[in-house]
């Protein structure tokens, strides 16, 4: 069997939750090899989180030196800013018979100082390219251009951003309607399926780029969008049971399930 190769287009997070650690961490447990292209940096200051772009040409060029990779997936996390975005868009253009796991990182919990509406057009333009895009409520909220105020409005969200030429879509909705459970949705155009788990009391870290980066995970290995789906909440699922005491998830190694 080939090697299952991913590529993950993600951020570095200074306090290794999340981000390209998350991705690495989640393809290794996978018995798979992972490639990063870093799009930017993290720190703390004075003023609080911040978000560092690599310098374009910096971008490109990683994006260059990986140019002859056989990847079976790409993943796309946090694009700091439409420079970086335009450049990994062109990367994902030139490889669009690739299944691509978009996770559209528009909100971080730290900070709200990106530029929402530049970087909302710039995603949208990967939607045709996308196999699943993975927006959490606040994210699925500025990408559908309207408030998510219940389980009924996340179904016609996921719907609006699938008619915006995602293949699938599963809007990651959390506690926030129900204290107990963590309730999410997925549209693929046919399907719609809420899908839901016992709420853990964690203060977790690098959830949502694990989530995303295992469906691209289960997509490498052949499985179709939802079961992947399904899978990929099961794993972090196990993940966040076994968080450790700064709330980063933590992997069982799985060799090559």
């Amino acid at each position: 069997m080939r090697d299952e190769m991913i590529l993950a287009i993600s951020g570095n997070d200074i306090f290794s939750g999340g981000g390209l650690y998350a991705d690495l961490t989640t393809y290794t447990s996978m018995g798979q090899r992972g490639f990063v292209a870093v799009t930017c940096l993290t720190a703390m200051t004075q003023d609080g989180f911040e978000v560092k772009a690599v310098a374009a040409p910096t971008f490109a060029q990683e994006l260059a030196s990986l140019e002859e990779v056989p990847f079976s997936v790409i993943k796309i996390g946090l694009l700091p800013n439409p420079e970086i975005a335009d450049l990994a868009l062109d990367f994902v253009r030139e490889r669009a018979e690739l299944p691509l796991v978009l996770d559209p990182v528009l909100v971080c919990k730290e900070s709200h100082d990106v530029e929402v509406s530049a970087l909302r057009r710039e995603l949208i333009k990967f939607f045709p390219y996308a196999s699943i895009i993975t927006p959490n409520l606040a994210e699925a909220q500025i990408l559908a251009d309207r408030e998510i105020k219940n389980l009924a409005d996340m179904k016609e969200a996921a719907q609006e951003l699938h008619a915006l030429g995602a293949q699938a879509v599963v809007i990651k909705g959390g506690s926030r309607f129900d204290p107990e459970k963590a309730i999410d949705v997925f549209y693929d155009g046919q399907t719609l399926e809420v899908l839901e788990s016992p709420l853990l009391d964690s203060n977790n870290v690098g959830a949502g780029c694990t989530f995303a980066s295992s469906i691209a995970s289960h997509l490498a290995k052949g499985e179709n969008l939802l079961l992947a789906v399904k899978a990929a909440k099961a794993f972090v699922y196990r993940a966040i049971q076994d968080s450790d005491e700064y709330g980063v998830v933590q992997y069982e190694r799985k060799n090559n399930q």
